[in-house]
């Protein structure tokens, strides 16, 4: 990541060339951003990732050759991995669990107002997942849709504090920090301690993952 008084590096990815002009126009025009290149697909946004080093990848789905989910899964675990922030239509919900999966930090839907598409970016850059709550609500619903969940149960649950657990549970469920923090009568700033423990603790690096952490190792049930 660069430093906090340096831009955050983005690079675009999108196979309409007229799409990635217009993010570039848009972040070249904000101050703390800067767009420092583009791809036309998946395999080049690999090889121009690994070149360029960016911060935050805005990435399309549907793109011919090496698609948007693949092109994640490719750069997401590498060591120093950019965040990807993935660009997607409600006509793409079944391809948020897989992308998830593969690593992306965000969904960003592609009628997001201008504003709010920046602030993505930079939620990303800083290491928090970003996700729209009815993305949020389509990937619980495709958990509910699952008879018997992938149950993977991490050894570092038997270390979680009875808080730390509730936490999570309620986290798992798609509540916010301040949800949480009204639900279990405690400060903002006390939950987001217990949240940051539970990332490192369960070794997952934003709160979509502790989401699906929390499906795949039962904590919470399909359809609660």
């Amino acid at each position: 990541m660069s430093d906090a008084t340096e831009p955050i590096r983005v690079l675009v990815v999108d196979d309409e060339q007229l799409v990635r002009a217009g993010f570039r126009l848009l972040i070249d025009a904000t101050p703390d951003l800067v767009a420092v290149g583009e791809a036309g697909d998946g395999g080049e946004a690999v090889r121009t990732a690994r070149r360029l080093r960016p911060d935050v990848l805005v990435m399309d789905i549907r793109m011919p050759g090496i698609d948007g989910l693949e092109a994640t899964r490719l750069i997401a675990p590498s060591e120093d991995a950019p965040r990807i922030l993935i660009v997607t239509t409600f006509d793409d919900d079944e391809y948020v669990f897989a992308a998830l999966r593969g690593g992306a930090s965000g969904f960003l839907l592609k009628d997001t107002p201008p504003e709010d598409m920046l602030d993505a970016i930079r939620t990303v850059a800083r290491g928090d997942a970003l996700l729209a709550p009815a993305i949020t609500r389509r990937l619980i619903t495709e958990f509910a849709r699952m008879p018997t969940p992938p149950v993977s149960r991490p050894e570092a649950l038997g270390t979680l504090t009875d808080r730390e657990r509730e936490v999570f549970e309620l986290v798992a469920t798609g509540l916010s920090n301040s949800e949480i923090a009204g639900r279990l009568h405690l400060g903002i700033t006390t939950v987001k301690t217990h949240v940051g423990r539970l990332l490192t603790k369960l070794g997952v690096h934003d709160r979509i993952h502790l989401v699906i952490c929390g499906y795949e190792s039962g904590v919470v049930s399909p359809g609660r």
